[in-house]
């Protein structure tokens, strides 16, 4: 990265920028909704989206089995009672066309798309302290300028980098699931190769075994996975939802996740072992995530906890006829949901097929990417298409993609060298009125992410708002605010056994990345009391700045 010079009174104004009140990043969900919001505040505004249409995540997902694993009415918008009466769901669980469906349905509805540019990727986002303005440059050579600037990248934008040598001289098909080709891909007849199975590596093998001549699963950590149970969404249902949509949204407001999954204050030890037993049991043919929602301590008891994985494991057992496959498939090691819950249909099931193979890249690691395959200590895998299901630099990574640079010419990337801080996940020390969606101190994958972002980009909102109303030029939390928050995410974490997995959420799927649980793992009711709290009295806790004579001139 080149060195980059101070942000200052020296920095030298583009004649040829554009001049906005907000600048927004990103065209999912959260940038969705920002240009939304600041467009009905009569905002001049420009959005920036490197794919090619809104969508975030789910433009790019388009792999095999792609699929939320939320119920369709949690992961949707609910700032729009018109919208909430005029789409239709027909599945509980929806997949990716549904979704990217909904998601044209609702910029079209909205007339979003005018505010977008596509297939454009900002390059640098730099503070000037004297003219109280980020100035923006994207990699078309244009520049704009504003005085706030809205990151809604989101937590899981950036492919994570495959650590694998030899991947360039592959001379099958190589396939990244978080950039897959627009076109079906066709498996049949094929030797299929899949590196990966978290959330994503499931429900591509799940599809693709179905499909390919023989499919080679590259197993590194097993992942627990449960029944998703999906079922149609009928119309007489749809029609009983439509009616009481306000107080399912009341409801997940004011849940610990933002959503409407069941959750319980139950600790496990309360109960008998029959009782239990019988609850699991429960929850297992329900499906979902309802198993995460049985007891309220899971999180924090370590003995429970291996009750509850030990619970699955067995369930493993029962479906995977080989015992040899059925115990590699078991997770060990780590707490059950201290990685991303993941749910499936039939994925265990699929080990049954005879083209189906399972790797075990714990006893036999891969050592390389070949011309034909991969190669492990055992030897060479061939293939003729190869799966990289290998995640994303999660939560910072989009931040940290290109150069934002605030106050005294610091970067985001020296602020969080050693972890990521900021005030709430939405403001950071030294970068004025630079707003993030959905960020990484606040609960970003531990609660609904709709949610969580309706309600960044209104708080966001009303910070801008407040700022314009009283002549305000810009607003950033102080260093105390910041320390005082991070002490309560670091307090809330050293408590929880997600520290003991390796996992996206704590940086360490990402050689070289800092790492620890810098999620605010409180709950997403107790979240929005903080947040509401240090807007309150005038946002007493920030620094707020006078519009400069030379800014309002």
């Amino acid at each position: 990265m080149p060195e980059l010079k101070p942000s200052s009174s020296q920095a030298q104004a583009d004649p040829q920028a554009q001049r906005l009140d907000v600048i927004i990043v990103g065209g999912g969900f959260g940038g969705m909704y920002a240009v939304h919001k600041f467009n009905k505040l009569g905002l001049k505004l420009q959005a920036f989206e490197s794919g090619g249409d809104v969508g975030g995540v789910w433009y790019w997902n388009r792999y095999p089995g792609a699929r939320v694993d939320l119920p369709s009415i949690d992961y949707s918008y609910s700032f729009s009672s018109e919208i909430e009466q005029e789409w239709t769901w027909s599945e509980q669980f929806a997949a990716q066309p549904e979704l990217l469906r909904y998601i044209d349905f609702v910029a079209t509805r909205l007339d979003l798309r005018r505010h977008f540019q596509f297939n454009t990727r900002v390059e640098s986002a730099v503070w000037d302290e004297e003219r109280q303005l980020w100035t923006v440059k994207t990699n078309r050579g244009a520049t704009f300028e504003a005085p706030c600037c809205i990151m809604a990248t989101g937590p899981l934008s950036v492919p994570k980098k495959p650590e694998f040598e030899g991947l360039d001289r592959f001379k099958g098909r190589l396939l990244h699931a978080a950039r897959w080709p627009h076109e079906p891909v066709d498996f049949a007849g094929k030797r299929v190769g899949v590196i990966g199975t978290g959330s994503t590596g499931i429900q591509i093998v799940q599809e693709v075994g179905r499909q390919a001549g023989e499919l080679f699963v590259f197993q590194r950590t097993p992942s627990f996975t449960m029944p998703m149970r999906n079922v149609p969404i009928e119309a007489e249902y749809m029609a009983e939802i439509r009616r009481h949509y306000a107080g399912i949204r009341e409801v997940a407001r004011n849940t610990h996740i933002g959503g409407v999954r069941p959750t319980s204050t139950r600790a496990f030890y309360t109960l008998a072992p029959a009782q239990r037993a019988a609850l699991l049991e429960d929850s297992w043919k329900q499906g979902g995530l309802a198993m995460l929602g049985t007891f309220g301590d899971l999180m924090i008891n370590a003995e429970a906890n291996e009750h509850v994985a030990e619970f699955v494991r067995g369930k493993i057992g029962e479906v995977v006829q080989n015992p040899l496959t059925a115990e590699q498939l078991k997770p060990r090691g780590y707490p059950i949901f201290a990685r991303r819950p993941c749910l499936d249909t039939g994925y265990y099931e699929t080990y049954n097929l005879p083209n189906v193979h399972l790797k075990d890249c714990i006893a036999d690691p891969i050592v390389e990417v070949t011309e034909t395959g991969v190669r492990t200590q055992a030897g060479v895998t061939e293939l003729d298409i190869l799966i990289l299901a290998t995640g994303y630099d999660g939560l910072t990574g989009a931040l940290m993609a290109f150069d934002v640079v605030g106050r005294d010419g610091r970067t985001v990337q020296q602020k969080w060298k050693d972890g990521a801080r900021s005030h709430l996940g939405i403001m950071l020390e030294g970068f004025p009125n630079l707003f993030m969606t959905t960020g990484p101190n606040g609960p970003a994958a531990l609660a609904n992410i709709i949610r969580m972002s309706e309600h960044d980009v209104d708080w966001i909102a009303d910070a801008i708002t407040h700022l314009r109303k009283n002549g305000l030029g810009s607003i950033e939390p102080t260093r105390k605010s910041e320390d005082d928050w991070m002490e309560v995410v670091r307090t809330l974490a050293q408590h929880s056994l997600i520290n003991k997995a390796k996992t996206w959420w704590t940086g360490s799927n990402v050689q070289g990345k800092p790492q620890g649980l810098t999620q605010f793992i409180g709950g997403f009711t107790k979240y929005r009391e903080h947040c509401a709290a240090a807007a309150a009295n005038g946002y007493q806790h920030y620094t707020l700045e006078p519009v400069r004579q030379a800014v309002a001139a």
